[in-house]
């Protein structure tokens, strides 16, 4: 894996109504490292929840910035999401029941 732990390039799930909704064509939606490759991504998804990854798509999603009287200040930082489409009649039972 590169050095980089597979517990480590996933951070958490993205659970949105958007991203429900995805689950229903067996797409799941995390935060990952922003260091992390699709390849990574693909290894350790496979690895901690068991299932067979057919497509990643990554999107690294921009900082969110605010004002303090003149300045611009960053109210949270830039990360990385990715969507991972997984093998017909697979599931990630984390997402279920949401």
């Amino acid at each position: 894996m590169g050095g980089i732990s597979p517990y480590q390039v996933i951070k958490r799930p993205i659970i949105t109504e958007k991203s429900n909704i995805a689950t229903e064509d067996n797409q799941y939606t995390f935060e990952v490292d922003r260091r992390a490759n699709k390849v990574q991504i693909r290894d350790a998804v496979e690895h901690i929840f068991k299932v067979d990854v057919v497509q990643v798509r990554v999107m690294n999603m921009p900082p969110k910035y605010g004002r303090w009287g003149r300045k611009r200040v960053k109210r949270s930082p830039a990360w990385k999401k990715a969507v991972v489409t997984l093998a017909p009649g697979q599931k990630i039972e984390i997402f279920e029941g949401i």
